[in-house]
């Protein structure tokens, strides 16, 4: 009889894995929305009250507290939930981007463009990381 390795996958693994990612993506994006703030200041939407710095703060917040909700598995499922609304609440954000991009060089253009579709799986992603809770 075959023994798993130490790579052998089962469910509970891949979705703490897939847990872990989500995580290291919503803090890393956390972190640089201090590190770096100007690119996303660029595409807050005009309409917003306030200052452009002060939404980039403000969801760099919300990304870090997220992130964290997900690293932790007691609070994994509101966590995903979460980033699956925050995943939904930035859509505006790379409409400007791709609409302020048009004039761009076509990679960058294109990049600008394929953020958007890029929405859905991440909310779908995020969906199934809270389904799957602890």
């Amino acid at each position: 009889m075959a023994q798993a390795g130490p790579s052998a996958r089962t469910p509970a693994r891949s979705s703490a894995r897939s847990a872990r990612l989500l995580a290291g993506l919503l803090l890393g994006s956390g972190v640089a929305h201090f590190a770096a703030p100007k690119p996303f200041d660029a595409i807050v939407p005009r309409s917003l009250p306030g200052t452009p710095r002060a939404w980039t703060y403000a969801s760099g917040v919300a990304e870090l507290a997220i992130g964290a909700a997900v690293a932790l598995p007691r609070t994994r499922r509101v966590g995903a939930l979460a980033a699956a609304g925050l995943f939904v609440a930035v859509f505006p954000a790379n409409v400007k981007m791709a609409v302020d991009w048009r004039d761009h060089p076509a990679p960058l253009r294109a990049a600008a463009i394929g953020r958007l579709p890029l929405q859905l799986p991440l909310v779908l992603w995020a969906r199934r990381v809270g389904r799957a809770g602890r």
